[in-house]
């Protein structure tokens, strides 16, 4: 049988981590148990009526079948700068600084390549989103590791970052609200931000899809918010995670000229855009959901919250209580690796937890779970949970 040689760039990537649980789960379930995943941030409930007749309308015009634009439509683009506009009191160019995206992942892998020659360095929160690292590897470029601490609220210390590393370096990732710490970051640290990025020519990537999945009246920044920032880097943000859209593969870059200009280089190389009719229903989406509809699902992932964190605290487990995102972050017992503990609960509780140190080595020591089941079986896990811990 023929050999066929993965690249060296292949070797340094481990297994996504999300494809990974899913094995875990289909062997679970093929063995009889009854697994409730926690595991993987996949909303749970529908798509809003409103969109999906939007996209029906649009998926009926002829029109929409052909290709769609690189860049996204201008009409898309300019809903992205009246949302940011409106939400952000940011001022976009929908021609030159949006572009759409076919989700934010890809936008992360399109912007190294855009930047990261062999050699070159990117600054990675860990523990982090995966997407970050592996994106910089693809590109032929080196990771270094931001750690973030408890101690520090899960920001990271720029201070730290080794001079020589920081003059190779250039892209840096932050993405408050955090996945998976669950942290936030206010106008002080993006200023500090800002300041580091300027100093060292590197270009600032904001991840912020969880910028509407808030509470306690909480609301989170954009990064272009705070002046200068667009002169410095870009933000992603998607439509996944407020409009419950996260099979739809649509989001959006948004920011510094030239750095929209590159990305969008290269995405008309690989990729050819988001179907016509998904970013007609986007558009809707982003200009015709009322505020209360967002009120509304935030209402059901701060009741899931609080049942989470009632529970794992009443069971001796340390937990942080989010004011963002819908997740909850939290420390393993003792005498627990996190990888032990996301093995005694699927094995003893059905239920599948996301061990921390799969997003780098510093999420050892604690575990990740998702709020995006339906209320009852939240309810049935955390009665699991609470059984075995007792």
């Amino acid at each position: 049988m023929t050999k066929y040689f993965r690249s060296g760039r292949l070797k340094q990537i481990p297994p996504y981590l999300f494809a990974e649980i899913s094995r875990k789960i289909a062997r679970a379930r093929k063995s009889g148990i009854d697994v409730i995943s926690l595991g993987i941030g996949d909303p749970d409930m529908p798509t809003p009526k409103h969109i999906i007749a939007e996209l029906e309308r649009a998926a009926n015009d002829p029109k929409n079948h052909r290709y769609p634009d690189y860049e996204g439509l201008l009409s898309f683009r300019q809903a992205v700068s009246d949302w940011y506009k409106k939400r952000h009191n940011v001022s976009l160019d929908a021609a030159r600084e949006v572009l759409a995206l076919i989700g934010s992942k890809e936008g992360s892998l399109h912007l190294s390549l855009a930047f990261i020659n062999p050699g070159d360095y990117a600054l990675v929160p860990n523990p982090s989103y995966t997407t970050y690292r592996t994106a910089t590897i693809l590109a032929n470029g080196f990771v270094h590791d931001m750690p973030l601490v408890e101690d520090n609220d899960f920001l990271p210390q720029l201070d730290d970052v080794p001079k020589e590393i920081a003059e190779k370096t250039k892209i840096l990732y932050v993405s408050y609200p955090n996945n998976p710490t669950t942290a936030v970051a206010e106008k002080e640290f993006y200023k500090a931000v800002i300041d580091f990025a300027r100093d060292n020519n590197i270009i600032v990537c904001s991840d912020n899809p969880y910028s509407e999945i808030a509470f306690d009246g909480y609301r989170p920044l954009s990064f272009l918010e705070v002046e200068g920032a667009k002169d410095v880097g870009v933000e992603f943000n998607s439509l996944s995670k407020p409009y419950n859209m996260t099979g739809w593969r649509i989001g959006m870059a948004v920011g510094n000229e030239e750095i929209i200009s590159a990305i969008a280089t290269v995405k008309n190389n690989v990729d050819s855009g988001v179907f016509n009719a998904v970013q007609y229903a986007g558009i809707t989406a982003l200009l015709n959901t009322p505020e209360s509809d967002i009120a509304a699902l935030n209402s059901v992932y701060q009741r899931r919250r609080d049942l989470a964190y009632e529970t794992l605290t009443s069971v001796g487990i340390k937990a942080r209580k989010p004011k963002a995102t819908f997740y909850m972050w939290c420390r393993v017992p003792e005498n627990h690796t996190s990888a032990s503990f996301a093995t005694l609960m699927l094995e003893k509780a059905g239920v599948v937890v996301t061990p921390g140190s799969a997003y780098g080595i510093h999420g050892e020591g604690y575990f990740r779970i998702s709020l995006t089941v339906p209320d009852a079986r939240l309810e049935e896990a955390m009665a699991r949970i609470k059984k075995t811990m007792a």
